[in-house]
């Protein structure tokens, strides 16, 4: 996917709209849970991947996914990276998006 540049307002309340493609493109809809997270040169926004809290048990390699992908800082990234080593889950080979390395 090819990075996209699109301005957006800011709402009285703060609020932003994200445009109806970028929406799409990562599966977003009312209430979908975003992660803020602020870089040396502005806020990244990213879709959240949430734990489900119910009893279904999960395989490692899907924990490790759910970790890897709910880090939000380098910190995070390396304790989520050592946990999934932890699961017996060779990161690496994890679908993923990594935080920005500051």
């Amino acid at each position: 996917m090819s990075a996209a540049m699109v301005t957006s307002t800011i709402g009285s309340k703060g609020s932003i709209t994200l445009p109806k493609s970028l929406r799409e493109a990562f599966g977003l809809r009312d209430g979908s849970l975003v992660i803020l997270q602020q870089c040396e040169d502005g806020v990244l926004i990213r879709p959240a991947v949430a734990m489900p809290r119910d009893t279904e048990t999960y395989s490692p390699r899907r924990r490790a996914e759910f970790l890897l992908n709910n880090a939000v800082t380098p910190e995070d990234y390396a304790w989520a990276r050592g946990e999934a080593e932890r699961l017996g889950v060779d990161p690496d080979t994890v679908d993923h998006h990594p935080p920005p390395m500051e």
